[in-house]
């Protein structure tokens, strides 16, 4: 089946729906193309499936249409808000009053209720100080499809509204939007910061991550450029995003306390075969994110191996240690966490089995290129694999130790990660047709320590098309009335296509979290949380001087775009438009 936490479905659907013993299913998740969220829940029909094949006795398989993907996997986003931003007259935040309605759809989904508000009150502090927060959230049913996770959740929305409202502050106080950023920012720090929202963030240095942004975009000459493009009568506009994002869901304990029945930890079990390669079994689930590339990575780098030597298994609740699975950009810095503390436990019995080889002592040993060796002496050494041989063959071997080399680790992070970054957009809009183009998109984010760059960058990129799909084109449409879903294929949901997105330019800093080992913080959804209020800044912008100050809906459609040009024609410049 697809999904991206095998053993959360067979633990739901056997223990929770159909009672069956769990030790008598077996869920495989291969490949899977893509989850974004949509593929944590146990959907109906799956539910639907095994009992049936129960009842039957012959095996059953059912694969979805198009258009009943469309109608019945879990939607999201879908936030009503009204917000209060207040500010000094030197542009200092001084509250923030929040007061939304969370479409939960028809029916709850699995996480759906905290999506709203533990993944979303909890980052309205943003990366700004402010003095005060004030949340109110209402979850409401409705007749749509139900509204859970996607690839943010929560997050986007939170940043969304705090960024528009930082830039409509600017314009409020008719100070410049890259200086009343600068002027609110947290400062930096390493150890913690406590907000007025509950969490306490782990490391951040928000300025430098814009400064560097706005050495990228030259932003000095852009405003050049665009006074001049506007006495052309172009609309060229530039919106920035600043955001922040929790990752590595977590700790188990906490939510809990908040009525989840599940913990957040991962498991991570490194078996070492008699040859000294390597296979690690993860409870982390790859559907695209390159695990199998990454995890390698992590263990031939410590391991001192050919990367051609590790082995990664995923997705088979019938091979690998109960997991919870891959969501909120936590494989590395969660799932991986595990395999690393796995790997010290391999190096710690290594080193017992190496000084037995060697007659020294273990606390004299130490791992270095492949090989346990003695302090000091890097010619009385005994190779990885040699190691590994002698403890499947232990005729020459430590009294008491046990044979084998195989490692079991399950982490439960103290806190979360909090990646952050600047986005910075430059869209023109056509006056006649309402059209937006994307000219320009430059993000910087700091994900903290990077394993493999490429596979980060095709995570910002991906994050980008989808945060700007959410911006123009992207959304669920019911009909008035009926109830209808009207976009329910392909031909009727506009999808970003390559065409009509630009070449990114991407860059980062390095802050390294304190909460793990690796110092990784999280990367998979930076660019679906920074691009979408990056984008919609962008387009206000470039009607600023039609009297646009504000557009109520996304996503903005040259429809949309094109009616709020005419309203703003038709009541002139005085006073905010809609």
């Amino acid at each position: 089946m697809t999904s991206q936490n095998p053993h959360v479905h067979r633990l739901l659907m056997t223990a929770f729906v159909l009672g069956i013993p769990e030790h008598k299913v077996r869920v495989i998740a291969p490949d899977v193309g893509g989850g974004f969220g949509s593929k944590i829940f146990l959907y109906n029909e799956e539910t639907v499936c095994s009992w049936a094949t129960r009842q039957i006795k012959r095996p059953i398989r059912w694969t979805s249409t198009r258009r009943e993907a469309f109608q019945t996997d879990a939607h999201g986003r879908d936030h009503v808000t009204d917000v209060e931003l207040a500010l000094a007259r030197d542009g200092k935040i001084l509250g923030l009053r929040v007061k939304t309605v969370a479409n939960m759809g028809a029916y709850l989904s699995t996480f759906a209720p905290a999506v709203p508000t533990y993944l979303y009150g909890t980052l309205l502090n943003g990366v700004y100080e402010i003095g005060a927060i004030h949340a109110d959230v209402t979850g409401v049913f409705t007749n749509t499809t139900p509204v859970d996770a996607y690839r943010g959740a929560g997050r986007p929305e939170a940043a969304y509204l705090l960024e528009r409202m930082i830039e409509a502050g600017a314009a409020a106080l008719k100070t410049d939007v890259t200086e009343i950023r600068k002027k609110n920012f947290i400062p930096k720090f390493e150890h913690g910061y406590q907000t007025k929202v509950a969490l306490t963030y782990d490391s951040g240095n928000y300025s430098a991550a814009f400064d560097k942004l706005l050495t990228m975009f030259d932003y000095k000459k852009f405003r050049t450029e665009q006074e001049a493009a506007r006495k052309q009568g172009k609309l060229i506009g530039v919106g920035f995003s600043t955001y922040i994002e929790a990752c590595s869901i977590a700790p188990s304990k906490v939510v809990g306390s908040l009525g989840a029945q599940a913990g957040l930890y991962e498991s991570g079990i490194v078996r070492v075969h008699p040859t000294g390669k390597v296979t690690v079994f993860t409870g982390s689930h790859s559907h695209g994110q390159g695990h199998e590339t990454t995890f390698s990575q992590l263990v031939a780098d410590e391991l001192g191996l050919a990367i051609e030597d590790v082995e990664i298994v995923h997705g088979d609740t019938g091979a690998i240690a109960f997991g919870m699975g891959t969501y909120g950009s936590r494989s590395a810095s969660v799932g991986g966490t595990a395999i690393h503390m796995s790997i010290s436990k391999i190096k710690e019995k290594g080193k017992k089995i190496a000084a037995h080889l060697l007659e020294a002592s273990p606390g004299d040993m130490e791992y270095v290129n492949g090989q346990f060796q003695v302090k000091g002496f890097p010619g009385k050494a005994v190779p990885f694999g040699q190691v590994a041989l002698t403890a499947y063959v232990p005729h020459k071997y430590p009294e008491g130790l046990e044979p084998g080399l195989e490692e079991t680790s399950f982490y439960d992070p103290s806190n979360f990660c909090f990646p952050f970054g600047a986005h910075a957009c430059v869209v023109e809009v056509d006056r006649d047709t309402g059209h937006v183009k994307v000219l320009r998109y430059v993000a910087v984010d700091d994900v903290g320590n990077v394993i493999n760059p490429m596979i980060v960058d095709g995570m910002v990129h991906g994050g980008i098309a989808q945060g700007v799909g959410q911006a123009l084109w992207e959304g669920a449409v019911y009909e008035d009335g009926s109830g209808q879903l009207v976009t329910g294929t392909m031909m009727d949901y506009a999808l970003p296509k390559a065409d009509m997105l630009p070449m990114y330019e991407t860059d980062r800093t390095v802050t390294p979290t304190p909460v793990n080992p690796l110092g990784i913080k999280g990367a998979g959804e930076t660019g679906t949380i920074a691009a979408t209020p990056a984008v919609v800044n962008a387009v206000v912008d470039a009607l600023r001087p039609l009297g646009v100050d504000h557009i109520e809906t996304m996503p903005l459609s040259p429809e949309r775009v094109w009616k709020t040009i005419q309203a703003a024609k038709t009541a002139g410049a005085a006073g905010p438009k809609r």
